[in-house]
């Protein structure tokens, strides 16, 4: 079956390998990347030496080759591309509604072998009844996914029974308590009974997008899942900015060639050779063999270190351009200029070191795996952990789905002494360990290994959320589409924002953000003011992490004040307190942004 009605897109950041969909006719889990269909020569290769590296850490993988999805055929003629779908799950429910004992809705449960043609045939009236696939499944956090063992789900260890199940909605809420299942031997079950710990057993380990392929063993316990809840598919997505590292750029050429080219490099004469190959060749096109032979020596005696973090990169280029004002080249995949500091200088703006208005840049999104139930994305530090437990998309993964998003957007760095100075406030450091302890207790409920990403990061991330909303008011931009980058390493003094946005259907954008960042004091005095006041108050800026709630991440921050999008929020809205940012009504003094500066 064919997915001719999602955006290419969405097949990356969305409805990826392993998620289902809810299609007009019918319920289905998208294949593996073994079943998608190409052409070579519509899909080229994207580019970017940066993102492969990681990904071939990430997967462990020799080789990794990053390809949009393929586009629907225009013309009949043209060679078939298209992503395949399983149908899933193979239980339904017939649409024919009896009453039951308590004139409750009573529906037929019954497996896909007993349909003719998508319908089921009723026995006694002998029409065919419509169907519709049935709303729970089991699953686990390592993607695997499998339907309810229904027979066992009703009667326990007493399996043999062969009378037809009914589904039983005692209620018009569609709460789980009022769900029930029951089969005419007499016995019933509810399905709240279901999302018990362990109440449907141990994972079966059944992988069905890729097709007919053994399950893998699995020792988590299933977990009752609703198809289309939103955590029922959790993508594992890896992004990178194509800024060029102006340290050394043949670096990170040679280190991506390492593995398959270069490593038995020894001479000027065996490099020669191996410049001859197609894919060294196109790489190493505009350095001298007196760079790229540099290069292989340091790599060889581990000068150039482990690959530095994608935000690291991104920060350093983010910065030189602050630096070296004019001295980008409007052409290629980024271009950014630094904005005199008269045009931007306030009282509110003294933590302020720079404010960099990037005109073009080139962001690449790639699928390196899946999750259920509980996400497991990239760290602060935007790298995804190699010991994280994923659901893999092909059963030999070779190469991985990515997009090119084009766009713009606004840098803001900040001033590191005047960061560090209001880290080390007496009352800074007693606000960071009552976020210790709600962070501690997630850990705890959520059997994560996680490091607390810093009181800093805090501060940075609640700013960067109260200026997209800000922004959003006037840069002709949806809020959801406006995106950040948080990048916040104390031990090389490096502390700013990016907020930006793109788009992977157009060579870049309308000049929206930009425009915005022309007058940015005035976007971040709203912004502070804005904070300091939530329609939730006093119950938000009195929340406790480790006390109140379940909110265990979060300070003062809600959806009255701080919460976002899922879309724009690189850390699925967590780790916020905006009374880092400025002063709300419980007045603890804790605010990077002071009374006074403003």
């Amino acid at each position: 079956m064919a997915l001719n009605q999602l955006r290419r897109s969405q097949l990356v950041t969305t409805f990826g390998p392993g998620s289902m969909i809810d299609l007009p006719d019918c319920s289905v889990i998208v294949a593996g990347l073994d079943h998608w269909r190409y052409d070579p020569a519509r899909i080229p290769v994207i580019e970017e030496p940066r993102l492969v590296e990681k990904l071939r850490a990430f997967l462990d993988r020799d080789t990794v080759t990053l390809r949009a999805p393929p586009p629907a055929p225009e013309h009949p003629n043209e060679p078939r591309t298209d992503v395949a779908a399983w149908n899933f799950p193979a239980w339904f429910i017939v649409q024919e509604s009896r009453p039951g004992a308590g004139r409750f809705r009573r529906r037929r449960l019954v497996h896909a072998a007993a349909l003719e043609n998508g319908r089921y045939r009723d026995a006694e009236s002998r029409s065919q009844l419509q169907v519709v696939p049935v709303r729970f499944v089991r699953a686990c956090p390592r993607g695997h996914v499998d339907d309810l063992d229904w027979k066992q789900f009703v009667h326990g260890a007493r399996t043999g029974c062969m009378r037809q199940l009914w589904i039983e909605e005692r209620g018009t809420s569609g709460d789980l308590a009022q769900v029930f299942v029951a089969c005419d031997c007499g016995v019933s079950r509810s399905m709240a009974e279901g999302a018990g710990v362990k109440a449907l057993g141990y994972c079966s380990g059944r992988r069905p997008w890729l097709g007919a392929v053994a399950p893998e063993p699995c020792d988590l316990p299933a977990r009752l899942l609703v198809r289309s809840a939103s955590n029922a598919y959790f993508p594992q997505l890896l992004s990178v900015i194509s800024i060029p590292d102006r340290r050394r750029p043949v670096d990170d050429t040679v280190r991506a060639l390492w593995a398959d080219f270069l490593a038995d490099v020894e001479s000027f004469a065996d490099l020669a050779k191996a410049r001859k190959k197609p894919t060294p060749k196109e790489r190493l096109e505009g350095f001298s063999d007196a760079d790229v032979f540099a290069a292989i020596e340091r790599q060889r005696a581990g000068e150039s270190g482990v690959a530095r973090n994608v935000k690291e990169v991104e920060f350093s280029a983010l910065a030189e351009s602050a630096e070296e004002a004019g001295a980008d080249v409007p052409d290629g995949d980024f271009h950014a200029r630094r904005m005199p500091r008269e045009h931007w200088a306030a009282p509110w703006m003294g933590g302020v070191a720079d404010v960099v208005l990037v005109h073009r840049l080139r962001e690449v999104v790639a699928l390196a795996g899946f999750t259920r139930c509980e996400p497991q994305g990239p760290d602060i530090q935007g790298e995804l952990s190699i010991d994280a437990k994923r659901a893999a998309l092909a059963v030999d993964q070779t190469w991985v789905p990515a997009i090119e998003n084009r766009g713009e957007g606004v840098f803001v760095r900040f001033d590191p002494a005047a960061v560090g100075a209001w880290a080390a406030r007496p009352e800074v450091v007693a606000r960071g360990r009552v976020l210790v302890e709600g962070f501690d207790a997630w850990k705890v409920e959520k059997k994560v290994k996680v490091e607390f990403p810093g009181v800093i990061y805090y501060m940075l991330h609640s700013f960067s959320h109260l200026l997209m909303t800000a922004i959003a008011l006037e840069c002709g931009y949806p809020s959801s589409s406006i995106r950040e980058r948080i990048f916040c390493m104390p031990s090389d003094g490096q502390f700013g924002i990016l907020i930006y946005t793109g788009s992977s259907d157009a060579e870049g954008t309308l000049g929206g953000l930009v425009l915005a960042g022309r007058s940015i004091s005035r976007h971040v005095r709203r912004a502070l003011d804005e904070g300091m006041l939530c329609s939730s108050d006093p119950v938000c800026a009195y929340h406790r992490p480790g006390e109140h709630d379940h909110q265990r991440l979060h300070g003062a921050a809600c959806h009255g004040c701080l919460l976002v999008a899922e879309t724009s929020c690189e850390q699925h809205n967590d780790y916020l307190d905006r009374a880092l940012v400025v002063p709300t009504v419980e007045g603890l003094g804790v605010e990077f942004f002071r009374d006074a500066d403003r």
